[in-house]
């Protein structure tokens, strides 16, 4: 666990492995989420994989949530810490807003991207009615309001059966996201919209979806996929819009083939 000082805010990541290694992962994480989400994948992953990851602006450990802040500062965040641990070069992996966060990055510093891996995510995600309403709901009646909805919209029903103290676990983790970093992050999301750099992409590029996702749909993530020049998708079966927890094997598996290709 560490933290620096970037952009002004407090950023809480973990580094695991060597910044100058070829096989690096750096992981950006999804709205109402902190870096652990992303432990189950680094589990799967070989000894020779380096992976760095961390709390988004007003997520999890990190500052940021007292001020509000745009798409143009979660880039910024990203690009400022990796220059801080010392990297050249990786492949970016980003979930849902994390994956917005990490077509900024390409948008902006396209040098320090060797690959891209976008899951369950699009260059524009819902619409501003939706995440307005959203946002009310938590300014009258705080997060724990929507948890629900937004369980089922993670996980698939057979989660919810199957694995009901993880469900608790990510409720609580959810719940206990800052209100006014979330809601940051919701209107950066409502106000993003990355079409046009999708064509622009020209490193490698996989895009995942879980095949029961309710935030990101498959046909939403694969209209991504075809504006994206040689792009790959693959849609993981028994998931929703968490891989990383639902179904971490088979995450870590398409990650691990799709970087070992030249």
């Amino acid at each position: 666990m560490a933290f620096a000082h970037i952009n002004g805010i407090v950023v809480h990541y973990e580094l695991l492995g060597d910044p100058d290694a070829r096989n690096l992962i750096v992981f950006s994480n999804s709205l109402g989420t902190d870096f652990r989400i992303w432990l189950p994948v680094f589990d799967e992953l070989a000894d020779n994989v380096s992976v760095l990851v961390y709390d988004s602006r007003g997520h999890g450990l990190s500052g940021g949530a007292d001020k509000p802040f745009g798409m143009d500062d979660l880039v910024e965040d990203l690009a400022g810490l990796v220059e801080h641990v010392g990297i050249k070069k990786a492949v970016f992996c980003g979930l849902s807003v994390g994956g917005l966060i990490v077509q900024g990055l390409y948008a902006k510093r396209p040098e320090l991207v060797r690959k891209i891996v976008l899951c369950d995510t699009a260059p524009k995600i819902g619409v501003a009615d939706t995440w307005n309403a959203r946002i009310k709901a938590i300014r009258d009646n705080g997060m724990a309001s929507i948890a629900d909805g937004v369980m089922e919209k993670w996980f698939t029903p057979h989660f919810h059966e199957e694995r009901d103290e993880d469900l608790d676990g990510y409720r609580v983790m959810f719940e206990r996201q800052p209100a006014s970093g979330y809601i940051s992050t919701c209107e950066a999301i409502r106000d993003t919209d990355f079409s046009d750099i999708l064509p622009t992409i020209s490193v490698p590029t996989l895009l995942v979806v879980g095949d029961q996702d309710g935030s990101t749909p498959p046909e939403l993530v694969r209209a991504a996929s075809e504006r994206i020049p040689g792009a790959s998708l693959q849609v993981i079966e028994g998931c929703g819009h968490i891989p990383c927890v639902e179904q971490p094997e088979a995450l870590a598996a398409l990650i691990q083939q799709f970087i070992r290709k030249t």
